[in-house]
């Protein structure tokens, strides 16, 4: 009897290893350190949900300093990408940018 409950508890812990999806490592690329910026950017403009509250949350300010910090990526970085790593960026900081002059108001779309 205690080898059928000693069986059971095995199983039961690894049904539920089972059902944890393993964490995804994105690949080792240059999108790897725009994505994360670019991501945060979408959240504080209040786009996207945070995924960690599941809310939705506005914070301008926060935005402008992730955007400025992908341009100031772009801008170090200049000369020294491939051409679609290029492209990448400067469509992340456009969707961005506008995204944010539509948030303040700036603009309207």
């Amino acid at each position: 009897m205690a080898e059928k409950n000693k069986n059971k508890k095995k199983e039961s812990k690894q049904e539920k290893k089972a059902q944890v999806p393993p964490e995804i490592i994105p690949p080792l690329d240059f999108s790897s350190l725009v994505l994360p910026f670019y991501t945060q950017a979408l959240i504080k403009l209040g786009l996207t949900k945070d995924p960690i509250s599941n809310k939705e949350e506005k914070n301008l300010d926060l935005a402008k300093r992730l955007i400025d910090l992908l341009d100031l990526l772009k801008e170090r970085t200049k000369g020294n990408l491939k051409p679609e790593e290029e492209k990448f960026l400067s469509s992340c900081l456009q969707q961005l940018k506008l995204s944010y002059m539509e948030k303040a108001k700036i603009i309207k779309l």
